[in-house]
């Protein structure tokens, strides 16, 4: 089977870490829910021209001059990207969430490719500026060809150490016929951090998607997947963040 650099020729190599913009592992601590106004100015400044620690400043799970390192990089792959912040679902435990989205395009040669990113995050304000974040869900999609493929990434959310439990990544439409081919890697840490691009190994797919059964670290943390799916109307790259957590009460925040 051909061996691909997951982010390499066919896709913008720094997608794994891009996704992550505003990802953090790290539980934020207790602190003020920022005020709309608060989201309003980091929504700005994210899609400014201006610096980040305009509306942010370092605590945990934060690191304002790495996020910025990181939305110039992401600007430099699509020139055009945006950022949305909405309000999104209380957790059970009453802490507020946000929802980010990211979206932009880009032009490789006849190529173009369109990323889409969503997170659920909780946000912390020290009062002036937002100082603390935690992410609770985070999935990315960049697409290439001019349909849009519906696929569904059927991963949890979270796990428990240790656990056992299914990747399943599905094309929802029918393939009539179509030649497929894919496949996923986890990805470390540190390639998530510092932009690296894995070697993922293609295989035919059978029953319209992949199906895997992996295990999770024994270390609370966070796992995080990358998938290539090859279609003969496009290609799909996507992350899927899981995180890794000791307690079954966390498993559905």
């Amino acid at each position: 089977m051909p061996r691909l650099h997951l982010l390499g020729r066919f896709l913008p190599r720094n997608l794994a870490g891009l996704a992550v913009l505003l990802g953090s592992a790290l539980p934020s601590l207790a602190a003020a829910v920022p005020s709309a106004v608060q989201l309003q100015n980091l929504e700005t400044a994210l899609n400014g021209t201006g610096e980040l620690k305009s509306a942010m400043e370092n605590g945990p799970g934060l690191d304002v001059t790495l996020l910025e390192l990181r939305r110039r990089s992401l600007l430099r792959q699509f020139p055009d990207a945006s950022w949305q912040i909405t309000t999104g679902k209380p957790l059970r435990d009453g802490r507020s969430t946000v929802q980010l989205k990211v979206t932009g395009s880009r032009q490789d040669g006849s190529t173009r490719y369109r990323l889409d990113t969503q997170q659920q995050l909780v946000l912390g304000s020290s009062g002036g500026r937002i100082n603390s974040q935690t992410v609770i869900r985070e999935q990315s999609f960049l697409r290439s060809g001019e349909a849009d493929l519906p696929v569904s990434l059927l991963i949890p959310d979270a796990v428990l150490t240790g656990q056992r439990y299914d990747v399943d990544v599905l094309f929802d439409d029918p393939l009539e016929g179509a030649v497929l081919a894919g496949g996923l890697v986890s990805l470390t840490g540190q390639q998530v951090n510092a932009f690296e691009s894995p070697e993922l190994q293609l295989g035919a797919l059978a029953g319209g998607g992949l199906f895997k059964s992996v295990q999770a670290p024994y270390t609370v943390g966070a796992q995080t997947w990358a998938i290539l799916l090859v279609h003969p109307k496009g290609i799909i790259s996507a992350t899927k963040r899981v995180l890794v957590v000791a307690d079954k009460a966390q498993l559905n925040p």
